[in-house]
This record gives structure tokens, sequence and C-alpha cells, in this order.
């Protein structure tokens, strides 16, 4: 995470980048900022994910139409970055700053959140949906801690579920030693 601070007559602009993979985790971010930042009047972001780039979105909450999620957006695409979460949060300082004010305030508090950042670059992965009986548990979680899979999110009931990323050129083998088990249902649910 890096943050990045842009002034302008009375308003505070906040940007944050984060690294983000998929929408659910858009949501978790989103909802921590607006906890943390409680007496912000605006909360606007972009983000952008996939190998592809073509997974993405733009928010102005409530600013003029594309006077803050577009200028995010524009920052993230000079970057060339992808998977990816960037949120400006406005304090309203008490003037209005008009449609071009407001342009260069998000752009550049989003411009500085990238720039006090790291840029990372990342192996592409696999991501994959898990769904199986509980009785296969021990057998499926076995092979899936010794293929080098990350384990993004997991359930363990009568019926269990697990979210997993695992590096492309693993993606088959893991495949393969799982396609015995008659309670597994599998489905790819991106490359990022």
């Amino acid at each position: 995470m890096s943050e990045g601070i842009y002034k302008e007559k009375g308003s505070k602009f906040i940007g944050i980048a984060v690294p983000c993979g998929d929408e659910e985790d858009v949501k978790n971010f989103l909802n921590e900022w607006r906890n943390t930042h409680h007496q912000a009047r605006h909360l606007c972001y972009a983000y952008r994910f996939g190998i592809q780039k073509y997974v993405f979105r733009v928010n102005d909450d409530g600013e003029p139409s594309n006077s803050a999620g577009a200028p995010i957006l524009g920052q993230i695409q000079s970057f060339d970055l992808t998977n990816v979460l960037i949120g400006v949060i406005r304090y309203y300082g008490g003037v209005k700053l008009g449609v071009g004010g407001l342009i260069n305030a998000y752009r550049t508090a989003a411009k500085e959140a990238i720039e006090n950042g790291k840029i990372v670059t990342e192996v592409v992965k696999n991501y994959f949906e898990l769904r199986f009986d509980y009785i296969d548990m021990p057998h499926i979680m076995e092979i899936v801690k010794s293929s080098d899979a990350i384990i993004k999110e997991q359930t363990f009931e009568a019926s269990c579920f697990l979210k997993v990323a695992i590096k492309i050129n693993k993606s088959d083998e893991l495949l393969n030693k799982l396609e015995s088990y008659k309670t597994l249902n599998i489905k790819k649910t991106g490359t990022f």
C-alpha cells in the first residue's frame, strides 16, 4: 500500500494504491477506507485487473461525471498497471474547484500514490474455486498445499470451498492430481 496527498484550496485529496486481484478485495478495501475516513466527503476510485487489462471500473462517488474515476484510471493506464485499486479520498475544504480542478486533483493524488509505492512484477496465476465434500478435505488439502498453490479463501463445513491461485505452469499438474475426486467440482475463475 502506498499513499499520496494533494491539497488545493482547502480540500485535501488522499490517494491510496493497493495491489488487488478481484472485486471482493475491492469491496473490502473500500469498506476499510470508508470506516477510516468516515468524515471525508468523497471516495472515488478506479481499478484494473488481468493480463489483458480488460477488467476495469471507475467511480466518481458524487463528483461531476468523469472528473474523478476517469483521471485515476488514466494514471493506472499511464503507468501500465494491472491488478491494482487506487482510491482517492477527498476532504472538502469549502471551495469548489470546478471540473478542471477536480480532474487535476484526483489525477495528481493517484499519481503521487503510485510514485510513492513500489511497482511489483508478479508471476501470472490461474485462479480456481474448488467445491467438495468434507470427507475428501484432508486429501485435497494435502494436494493443494504440496502444489505451491496459494489459498485465498477457505470454508470447511459439510460442503467445503477453496479459492486458490497457482502459477500457470503448475496448474495442469494440480488439476491432474485432483481429477480422481468424485465430489470435487473445479471452476476456473480467471488468470491474473
